[in-house]
């Protein structure tokens, strides 16, 4: 938690993206309505790596600009932007959007060339001091909201990620059926239709049920993000309405951060039996851009570790 100041830290930036291979055009991809939802999600994942959380930096508009795909960023918080901008001067944010590019429209690879302004700066002459990086940012104050193509496709992404399999024959490196992400119906009660396969990173899965190896990885890993995977789940879970997650955490709070992430899954579990599957459990962790997390727990890392 900040200190009580009266106005936030706000900035913006633009993040410039162009494909180095000829066969691939960015912008021609964001602007079909095919592949829209797939660049998107691409960006969206690669954004909250960067910050460490899917809230950490907003996506206001992406503009086309034929080679460039150009994204105006807002930055709510000065910790957040220190974080991205650590991030991209060391690359990563570069190879997270090829990783997830690449997943997202089922291509071998995806290089790309990146970019950064703040106004009339060009940022990646200035890297190194990340301070005059922050000061450009900052007075750059954000000059629209998000448009509303972008609330649509946000909507939509969350939408898919609590329920990866309402297209069961979705093919694992197809992008067709998500072209209906733009205008998403999300189902509002909490009885959620138990599917026996679900979709992540472009690879289909088994819709098994949470096992006590699960549990204890997720308590061991979360950390701290527990609340915030919870507050995904207790959107289809009414034992995690409010105030239950912030009871547990006063409930708990001396046995620490493992144990209260230890009990609001248990209670996730013991609430919806069979319907707590490692699908819901799955899209909480990337809707909190825990990845790496949920990578784990599917066994997508080799294992280094056996505890």
């Amino acid at each position: 938690k900040m200190a009580g100041s009266s106005t936030p830290w706000i900035g913006s930036a633009y993040l410039f993206l162009q494909s180095t291979c000829k066969t691939i055009a960015l912008p021609a991809l964001y602007e079909s309505s095919q592949n829209k939802p797939c660049v998107f999600k691409a960006l969206k994942l690669a954004l909250a790596d960067s910050t460490g959380s899917v809230n950490g930096v907003d996506m206001l508009k992406v503009h086309c600009s034929h080679p460039h795909l150009i994204v105006q960023l807002k930055f709510c918080k000065q910790e957040n932007c220190r974080r991205f901008l650590r991030s991209y001067r060391e690359g990563a944010l570069q190879k997270s959007l090829q990783s997830h590019l690449q997943l997202s429209l089922a291509t071998t690879t995806v290089p790309l060339q990146v970019e950064l302004k703040a106004g009339s700066e060009h940022l990646d002459k200035m890297l190194k001091d990340e301070d005059h990086c922050l000061e450009c940012i900052y007075r750059e104050k954000p000059d629209r909201l998000p448009d509303e193509e972008i609330r649509e496709l946000e909507e939509g992404l969350k939408s898919l990620m609590l329920h990866q399999s309402t297209n069961n024959n979705m093919d694992g490196k197809d992008c067709s059926s998500l072209k209906s992400l733009p205008r998403p119906h999300p189902p509002q009660g909490s009885s959620l239709p138990t599917q026996l396969t679900f979709i992540f990173q472009g690879q289909q899965f088994d819709n098994r049920t949470i096992t006590p190896d699960d549990h204890q990885k997720f308590a061991k890993s979360v950390s701290k993000k527990w609340k915030q995977v919870g507050r995904s789940l207790q959107k289809s879970c009414r034992a995690l309405r409010d105030p239950a997650i912030d009871n547990l955490a006063l409930e708990y709070d001396r046995e620490g951060l493992y144990e209260q992430a230890y009990q609001m899954l248990l209670r996730f579990l013991q609430s919806e039996g069979k319907r707590a599957t490692i699908a819901r459990l799955i899209a909480a962790l990337e809707e909190n851009g825990l990845v790496s997390l949920a990578e784990e727990l599917l066994g997508l890392h080799s294992s280094e570790e056996c505890s």
